[in-house]
């Protein structure tokens, strides 16, 4: 049997490859008007304001997540030359020792795409043990890592073993 006697696993398409690439500009370039507020000098409602209705209960004061009592959250970036542009949110949902004294907690699954480090325990167990960590795809295991060292080597600590929770955005 001859090589091009073989059946191909993957149909041809018979649309020349250039004019897929045609259409696929033409059409992101026809939506880009509509798509991208900042050429219209418009500003995009919130969802909110465009009668967009999340949940049963009202926002608080912010609109934010620290409207939360007992939820803190903090920022690092990384800035190195003309190329590096990093950085790490930390959300601690609660006050006090959050491994003694977990909080409830839930994991949704938006696009089942992404990184996420602790998911199964605390789909197990329905707890959050640590402050949620969220970083870039390529720094999820070294937050992970990091995180986990701190909470292990705090004073008084006797545990071995801990459950961060860190996430890619």
């Amino acid at each position: 049997m001859k090589p091009r006697d073989l059946p191909r696993s993957t149909p041809r398409s018979r649309v020349p490859l250039p004019a897929i690439l045609a259409l696929t500009l033409a059409w992101a370039l026809l939506l880009l008007p509509v798509s991208d507020a900042a050429l219209t000098g418009q500003e995009r409602p919130r969802a909110r304001e465009a009668g967009v209705v999340v949940g049963v209960f009202p926002t608080g004061a912010h609109n934010a997540i620290t409207d939360v009592d007992g939820v803190r959250v903090g920022h690092a970036t990384v800035v190195e030359g003309d190329s590096i542009r990093t950085g790490v949110t930390a959300v601690i949902p609660a006050e006090g020792d959050l491994y003694r004294r977990p909080v409830a907690g839930w994991i949704h699954q938006g696009n089942g795409y992404g990184k996420l480090i602790g998911e199964t325990q605390v789909r197990e167990f329905g707890e959050i043990e640590t402050p949620i960590l969220l970083t870039c795809t390529l720094c999820v295991w070294a937050a992970a890592e990091g995180l986990a060292d701190w909470l292990l080597h705090r004073p008084g600590e006797g545990e071995h073993t801990v459950n961060p929770v860190v996430g890619e955005t």
